[in-house]
Formats: C-alpha cells, structure tokens, sequence
C-alpha cells in the first residue's frame, strides 16, 4: 500500500543502492500521467474552424459588399447601417466566427466545445432571426433586391437560411466529434506517456563512483 501510495507522488526520488548498501540519490522521477479528458488534438477542429470563420465573415460582411456585384438585399447600398443588418447579420456572423477560432486554435475539450456551440448558436440565428425579428422588435432584414425569382432565392439562401444551416450542420458536426475520445486520442496519450518517461530516464543524473 504504501509502495503503490509512493508512486502517485508527484517528484519522486528514485534511489539505488550501491555496492556499500548506502543509498543514492540518482535522480527524480515526476509522475506522469497521460493528457486528461480534457485534451483534445487541434487538428479535431481545424477543418470546421476554417470553414466557420469563413462562413461567419460571409454572413456579416455580404450585406456591406454585396452591392458592389449587385448580389444584396434592400437596402442595396454598400456599407448602409442598419438594426436588422446588426441583430440578423453582423451579430450571428461574429458570434460564427468566434466559434471558429476557437475550434481551430484549442486544444481543450470544453473549450473548442464551446466553440462548437457558438457556431450552432449562430447558424440557428441565421435561420430564425429574420422571423422573430418582427416580434421582438430588432428591425427587419429587408427583402432580396434581384428582380428574377432564382436569384431571389438564391439571395435569401445564401444570407439566411441557407448559410444558417450550412454553419449550423458544422457546429452540431464539431459538437459530436469533440464529445468523444477517440481510439487516436488514446493512442496519442500513450505516446505523451512514453516520450515522457524516456526524457525523466534520460534526464536522470549518472551514478557517481
């Protein structure tokens, strides 16, 4: 018990006896352990945090540029300002985008986790702000400016609903991988653990004569 209770300590010293029975101290050991649940490799996210930091500039910038290649919704007036622009498209769009850096740059479950879920928060608001927006009051996102019936739809595809779902089915995507600890996750834990302990091996002082 007390052999098994040592070794959790973390800094231990190893010693060994040499030929006069006197122990010596040759170097210290710490406990190491493998990443915790926590840990998560960056490359989990990295895909689906470039394409919602993409999506998400996307969906806060087109209506400002839009106009420019006649590709807008009224007001068609490049970098015009207004509430429904803010609430329905600056706001989710930057609330994607913050998602999206956090996916690709953690290395933390609960963190890129939490990225995750902004992005899905933010495509879900894509998708059902132009509707609540009457009723609670945040302005309206006006009505597609092309004149052809295709392109109205295309337009509203790719400013609402259309990019809200794109951005929503990665987020729910990323929130699914991360809640889970892969067989590469392990595999990767028990290198940590091994390179970990050849360096402590290393690291340990030579014996003296």
């Amino acid at each position: 018990m007390f052999d098994r209770n040592a070794s959790r300590k973390d800094g231990e010293d190893v010693r060994i006896d040499d030929a006069g029975g006197r122990e010596r101290v040759v170097g210290t050991v710490h406990d190491v352990r493998p990443p915790g649940r926590m840990w998560v490799p960056r490359s989990r996210g990295a895909v689906s945090g470039i394409l919602l930091i993409v999506l998400g500039l996307w969906g806060a910038l087109i209506p400002f540029v839009g106009p420019y290649f006649s590709f807008a919704f009224v007001p068609d007036q490049a970098w015009t300002w207004s509430s429904g622009r803010g609430w329905l498209e600056v706001l989710p769009g930057l609330v994607t985008v913050i998602g999206g850096i956090l996916l690709l740059l953690s290395a933390n479950r609960a963190v890129a986790s939490l990225g995750a879920w902004l992005a899905v928060v933010g495509g879900a608001w894509f998708i059902v702000g132009p509707v609540l927006a009457p009723v609670l009051h945040l302005g309206e996102a006006g009505a597609p400016a092309a004149t052809e019936p295709a392109m109205r739809a295309v337009q509203q595809l790719a400013f609402f609903e259309g990019l809200g779902a794109v951005i929503l089915f990665l987020g729910a995507a990323a929130v699914g991988r991360l809640s889970l600890r892969s067989h590469r996750d392990v595999l990767r834990a028990q290198r940590e653990v091994g390179n970990d302990n050849g360096s402590a091996v290393a690291g340990a002082a030579p014996p003296t004569p």
